[in-house]
């Protein structure tokens, strides 16, 4: 393995749930063409060159799930840890695992993507890595020009939307340094920030967070109908069962 290589790791969160979905099992092992959700980005990270380890956190009663998924679906190494009850104390259960490796600059770069959103292309990926690398964040997203300002208690729509406002996405991507330690942070403060850039600008706003495009295939799997979308969407590139 690179040098290149072992500088970027991804953590892949997979502790969601059916409820929405409609399903008796957490939606990322429910099948897309022939394999799983959570497989397709598994294999997606593991195939690109620049990323060394892939860190996969599951809730504990998903062990005996992911296990399968992994042996059956992913020919790649994959690292598995048991997440927390929110999004935030998974993620920090993704970047302790890591923190040996960053904090002996072994691991200098993190993505954190949301195993929901299992057609993230490797280009999109890269691009992200590329910025967050040159400026110390990156968050893809697609601009949003359907959206209005509602007036209070539904008393009518006050006008469009402000200019601007984007559909974030994931993966994104910090220096890993101040992204364990912001995590660590709020941790301790008892912050929960509604994805990885939001803990980033509280507890490090120093960091550079820039916007790049995001793509219209990268959806998250959420509601039934997500899901029978999804089973006609051809795999990314690199993500194609081993």
């Amino acid at each position: 393995m690179s040098d290149q290589r072992s500088s970027v790791a991804a953590v892949v969160l997979a502790g969601g749930s059916g409820t929405r979905v409609g399903g008796e099992r957490n939606k990322v092992y429910l099948p897309i063409a022939g394999r799983s959700v959570l497989s397709v980005s598994l294999n997606t990270f593991s195939a690109v060159p620049e990323i060394g380890p892939v860190v996969l956190v599951v809730r504990p009663e998903d062990l005996d799930l992911a296990a399968e998924v992994l042996d059956r679906e992913v020919e790649h190494a994959v690292e598995v840890v048991t997440g927390g009850a929110t999004r935030q104390e998974s993620e920090l259960a993704g970047l302790r695992q890591l923190a040996g490796r960053i904090h002996d600059g072994t691991v200098g770069t993190v993505l954190i993507h949301d195993g929901a959103r299992p057609f993230v292309g490797r280009p999109l990926v890269q691009k992200v890595l590329r910025v967050a690398q040159e400026s110390g964040g990156a968050v893809p997203g697609l601009p949003r020009d359907d959206l209005a300002t509602a007036g209070p208690h539904g008393s009518g729509l006050a006008g469009p939307a402000p200019d601007g406002l984007v559909a974030v996405q994931t993966p994104q991507g910090f220096w890993a340094a101040p992204l364990l330690a912001a995590y660590e942070e709020a941790a301790r403060e008892g912050f929960a920030g509604t994805d990885t850039a939001s803990c980033m600008q509280r507890f490090a706003p120093l960091v550079r967070i820039r916007w790049v495009e995001g793509e219209q295939r990268n959806f998250k799997i959420t509601y039934a109908h997500d899901l029978v979308v999804a089973r006609e969407v051809p795999a990314p590139l690199g993500a194609e069962q081993m």
